[in-house]
């Protein structure tokens, strides 16, 4: 039996994904569940025309994060911290930081978008910021961490 998936189930498919199981599983088990429903043409249709809407918005998301990267290119930042004279901050410096100062500039991230190259940052000077737009974009900005 055919049937459309309505929600992820694990070894068996994805959501909207159109499978063949046996008609036990099917009737007795995923359509009363609300898991899928019966794959007749009219429902085969309706899903058809969901991908493409689904698609079209994804491709309109996947610009807008293409366009927010391209005005993040070549943006710099600086971001001050407390440091003792051997060039070791006290703390350390994490996305958090990052994100305020992009504010700062104009660029409203998450700051559970960025990922910090390296772990701790310690100390000053110059680093890399990975930030993640859209599961297909990044890009990555450059900051400086210099004494207060």
């Amino acid at each position: 039996m055919e049937i459309i998936l309505l929600q992820d189930i694990a070894n068996l498919g994805f959501k909207n994904d159109l499978v063949t199981v046996k008609d036990g599983y099917a009737r007795n088990y995923l359509i009363p569940q609300k898991f899928a429903v019966n794959a007749t043409e009219s429902a085969k249709k309706v899903l058809a025309e969901n991908l493409k809407q689904r698609a079209h918005k994804e491709e309109k998301i996947k610009n807008d994060a293409l366009e927010f990267a391209a005005s993040l290119e070549g943006v710099t930042l600086s971001i001050g911290a407390k440091a003792s004279s051997t060039g070791k901050i006290f703390g350390s410096v994490n996305n958090i930081q990052i994100a305020e100062a992009l504010k700062a500039k104009g660029f409203e991230v998450d700051r559970k978008k960025i990922v910090v190259k390296s772990d701790n940052i310690k100390e000053l000077g110059k680093f890399e910021a990975v930030i993640k737009l859209h599961k297909e974009v990044s890009t990555t900005v450059e900051f400086e961490i210099v004494a207060e």
